[in-house]
């Protein structure tokens, strides 16, 4: 039996764990209704002590006092009690949490070990190898698939290549026979001193205008 099943048990005292926490929460609540009575008969005494004072009778009064000395004393008994049991209370709680803490490892662990059973190392590598065989066998299917057949794999690629040189020296004798196109001449730029100054455009007549239209109505 390892330690933490020595310090918190089995999984089937969680059950216990959790009546225990419930006890303590009635007694809690048991002992708080009890210190909230002797709140009030302290209280009360109190009041009465008031009351003989006024009376002028001091033997009850402090009769008052010393019954109320005596619920003050329960309620701080009340009081320590109280804390014992929130201590014992955290201390359970805390312990609960780690037991749940644990089971939950442990499951975990049991997952991990089936897991890795069912998945053996020697099983990995025979798959890894099929797959890499089925690879190769696609490789060699597709470069078969590739070749050429038929009259096509008759076919010498040299004597393919030759030809095809034959028709590039072909075309490029052609190009050379054709007659080469003559540029279009370039303007002569003439010197600025010596451009013909360009007569400067007359004005027409009334009468030229007029002939002008004439000669326009008439064309169309």
């Amino acid at each position: 039996m390892s330690m933490l099943n020595k310090l918190f048990g089995k999984p089937k005292q969680e059950s216990n764990a959790l009546a225990t926490l419930d006890k303590l929460n009635e007694t809690l609540e048991m002992l708080e209704k009890k210190e909230k009575v002797l709140l009030k008969k302290a209280s009360t005494e109190v009041e009465k002590a008031k009351d003989y004072t006024r009376a002028k009778n001091k033997r009850a009064a402090i009769q008052c006092l010393k019954r109320k000395r005596l619920y003050e004393q329960q309620i701080e008994q009340l009081g320590n009690f109280q804390l014992r049991i929130h201590d014992q209370m955290i201390l359970l709680e805390g312990a609960k949490a780690t037991t749940e803490t644990v089971d939950a490892l442990r499951t975990g662990a049991a997952a991990m070990k089936a897991m890795q059973k069912a998945t053996n190392i020697d099983d990995v590598d025979k798959t890894m190898d099929e797959i890499n065989e089925q690879t190769e066998n696609m490789k060699q299917i597709q470069e078969a698939l590739s070749n050429p057949i038929g009259a096509a794999a008759d076919f010498d690629e040299d004597e393919l290549e030759a030809e095809l040189e034959e028709l590039e020296g072909a075309e490029l004798e052609e190009q050379l026979l054709q007659p080469a196109t003559t540029a279009p001449a370039a303007p002569i730029p003439v010197p600025a001193g010596r451009q013909t100054a360009r007569p400067a455009p007359q004005k027409r007549t009334a009468e030229e205008d007029e002939l002008a239209a004439l000669q326009a109505e008439m064309a169309l």
